[in-house]
């Protein structure tokens, strides 16, 4: 409100009774108008009864003057009524005049209240607005400030991260990632459903990822205090993380398996905790088909391949071999599943592992098929899934009964140019000797003679006639490990109840290994179990070993978790030396 506002409001309770008075003045003329025609109505009237004859002259002389007399007396009377009428309007008319000049005086002043109530608002109003002002300024500054110093932390984290990984890699030890896995429907208790499940279960998510880095397990015993057990890794992944996420931490390790460096990424869980989802991708009943319906559902051996052949296409054309083996470890027995019968057709052919001449585990006529792409890699894979061991279990309907290791060899043909050779001849004699490596390796897949030890692999062929090209052999072998589990919680009998102490037994065995090379004792029980003979150059060799720790974050696996959550912290702390890069002129003398 204005300054002046009460003058405003003076101004109209006049007009008001302006308005009033003009109403007034009407009704009483309009009264005085009634009256007189009232009196002209009744002269009417008489004059009417005289005309029709129905008065003698002296009735109506007498009428006459009575009427006069009471015409008269009327008028009398109402002159006197209209004046009294006038009064009582003048009398009303004061009234309401004093009525409005004191509404009037009430308005204004409680005009006056009003715009001091207002002016003391707005002042309170701008003294609100200057300590709002004050404190969004201080509001942004400590948004900057938050916002340099997470900046400032996220990049510290990084270094730490990369100064970590570093230690890692100068240390040799075993980069631990892990991977929480949402409820699924076998998690609820018979006669429940998976809704009721959800809710129920809410609170007895005993697992789960504090950060990025930090798993936080809630351990309780009836009659003891809570207690929250913490497990640190190089990586934890949520319930919420997707494939693709997962994925991006692993792809580095292919850039070193181009550079020259062994590779080994294994998946370890109890059963039911999502390994061969993260290795493969959604399982379905006649094991596994590439592509899956959704891309991004695909696991990491699928987008491994995909990751490799892209980074082969930037490389000179000519310049590699790719080849591929599958191999099970079922009942402590291992089977390559891409060997073919007097038929053609793939069946697991049991295989024996050897130490060659180097102290390398090798396993003799192991087929390996050169493939062009990553469609060509991926259906063989999955030929060899076919016939990986299956069984349903109490706790998994498509619980894998064996070890799967699959195997990328990568063959690169090395030039002057490449490696720093020194040598002579022309481009075109280097071209083709590249070619005749290409081709004469596929005819010497079954000369056991000169290669005993890897009779059936092109890549430990090396030509004559290459003269100054060399060659070197890297492998990414992807480990889908079966599952350890606990015989009375899964339902096991007779033939499973076998397989699933196989699987615990060589499941300790790489357990004793780690624990064994930790401790740097002179000897380390590799041979005790043909998983860990089998992929002893990973553990305990030079190769860089990621191991996926696999968790059900439910109340009713913790046992199992913890185990796993234990492995994990202990194969982390494993030092095997820094991992070394292939070099192909020692390969080549050693050849």
């Amino acid at each position: 409100m204005r300054p002046g506002s009460g003058i405003s409001l003076n101004f109209v309770a006049e007009q008001r009774i302006r308005q009033l008075e003009q109403k007034l003045r009407a009704k009483e003329e309009r009264i005085i108008m009634l009256k007189t025609e009232n009196a002209l109505l009744y002269l009417k009237l008489a004059e009417s009864q005289q005309r029709s004859g129905n008065i003698s002259p002296e009735q109506s002389d007498y009428f006459n003057f009575c009427r006069k007399q009471n015409f008269y007396q009327s008028a009398k009377s109402m002159v006197i009524q209209l004046y009294r009428a006038i009064q009582r309007l003048k009398q009303d008319m004061k009234n309401l005049r004093l009525s409005a000049l004191q509404f009037s005086r009430d308005i204004q002043h409680q005009g006056k209240n009003f715009f001091y109530q207002v002016l003391s608002a707005v002042q309170r109003l701008q003294l609100h607005n200057e300590t709002i002002e004050i404190f969004q300024t201080k509001t942004m500054e400590l948004e900057q400030s938050l916002y340099e110093v997470s900046e400032r932390y996220q990049k510290e984290k990084q270094k730490r991260k990369i100064l970590h990984n570093s230690l890692v890699e100068l240390r040799g030890n075993i980069r631990v990632h892990c991977r929480i896995r949402p409820l699924l429907p076998f998690d609820s208790a018979p006669g429940e459903s998976v809704l009721e499940y959800r809710q129920r279960n809410i609170s007895e998510k005993v697992v789960r990822a504090a950060d990025d880095e930090t798993v936080i397990v809630k351990c309780s015993r009836p009659g003891h205090a809570l207690i929250n057990k913490m497990f640190q890794y190089e990586r934890v992944y949520s319930a919420a993380d997707s494939q693709v996420a997962v994925f991006t931490d692993v792809s580095p390790l292919l850039t070193s398996l181009l550079d020259g460096y062994n590779v080994c990424i294994m998946a370890y869980g109890q059963t039911g905790s999502g390994k061969t989802y993260t290795m493969l991708g959604p399982q379905t009943e006649d094991n596994f088909a590439f592509p899956v319906e959704e891309e991004s559902d695909l696991g990491i051996i699928p987008r491994a391949t995909e990751e490799v052949f892209r980074l082969l296409s930037e490389k000179p054309l000519g310049s590699h071999l790719v080849e591929v083996s599958v191999v099970e470890v079922y009942n402590n027995e291992v089977f390559d599943l891409l060997a073919k019968d007097n038929f053609g057709r793939s069946s697991g052919v049991k295989r024996g592992i050897i130490t060659n001449k180097e102290g390398k585990s090798d396993v003799p006529l192991l087929t390996y098929e050169p493939v062009e792409d990553a469609e060509q890699f991926l259906e063989l894979v999955n030929k060899g899934l076919q016939l990986r061991v299956k069984h349903p279990t109490l706790v998994h309907a498509h619980s894998s009964r064996s070890h799967l290791v699959v195997t990328l060899t990568l063959t690169t043909v090395l030039s002057e140019e490449d490696y720093g050779i020194s040598c002579s001849g022309d481009p075109s004699s280097q071209r083709q000797s590249k070619e005749h490596f290409l081709t004469s390796s596929h005819s010497v897949r079954d000369d056991t003679s000169s290669f005993p030890s890897r009779a059936s692999s092109p890549a430990s062929f090396v030509s004559e006639s290459m003269g100054k090209l060399k060659q070197m052999r890297t492998k990414l072998q992807l480990v889908d490990l079966a599952g350890s589990e606990c015989a009375g919680m899964s339902g096991a009998t007779s033939s499973v109840l076998r397989e699933t102490s196989f699987i615990n037994r060589s499941l300790s065995a790489l357990a004793d290994v780690l624990g064994a090379i930790s401790e740097q004792r002179p000897h380390v029980p590799y041979r005790n179990s043909k998983l860990t003979h089998l992929l002893q150059d990973s553990i305990g060799g030079d190769a860089k070993l990621l191991l996926m720790l696999c968790v059900s974050p439910s109340q009713k696996y913790i046992t199992e978790s913890l185990q796993t959550l234990g492995f994990g912290s202990r194969a982390r702390q494993v030092q095997r030396g820094q991992a070394k890069k292939r070099n192909p002129l020692a390969l080549s003398k050693s050849k």
